[in-house]
């Protein structure tokens, strides 16, 4: 079970302004900060603050964008979702719902900002936490 989740590759905060919070981070803490990429299947922007895991900050894409209400219900924005790694996506995907843990969307994996098979598990069924599972191999 030891190599199921093998890191926590990173914690993601949805903000109102990715802009805002990149130059929060790159002024307050001399932080190195990747550029904003848009993931428009995700419906996001990201940036990441560089350190050994990363702090990842989403934006919203949109009005139709899946964190636009949880941005709406945090207007200083919050702690979106914590990204685990693992080692074959689909097993774990199997596995989570064989236990009772709900795969958001189709259930299939899609790309993530890493170039990484992900998939998102329902926060009801992990005690109000977002979970996304990329696959590292």
């Amino acid at each position: 079970m030891h190599d199921f989740l093998t890191w926590v590759n990173h914690v993601a905060l949805a903000v109102p302004s990715l802009e805002v919070a990149v130059a929060r981070y790159r002024d307050s803490f001399a932080a190195t900060v990747s550029e904003p990429l848009a993931l428009p299947e995700h419906g996001v922007t990201v940036a990441f603050v560089a350190i050994a895991n990363t702090i990842e900050r989403l934006e919203p894409l949109g009005d139709n964008s899946p964190i636009a209400s949880f941005v709406a219900k945090n207007p200083d924005g919050g702690m979106h979702h914590i990204y685990y790694e693992v080692t074959d996506i689909l097993a774990a995907r199997d596995r989570l719902k064989a236990a009772g843990a709900r795969v958001l969307g189709s259930g299939e994996p899609k790309v993530g900002a890493h170039g990484k098979s992900v998939l998102f598990l329902h926060p009801k069924d992990f005690f109000g936490t977002l979970i996304e599972l990329a696959e590292v191999k």
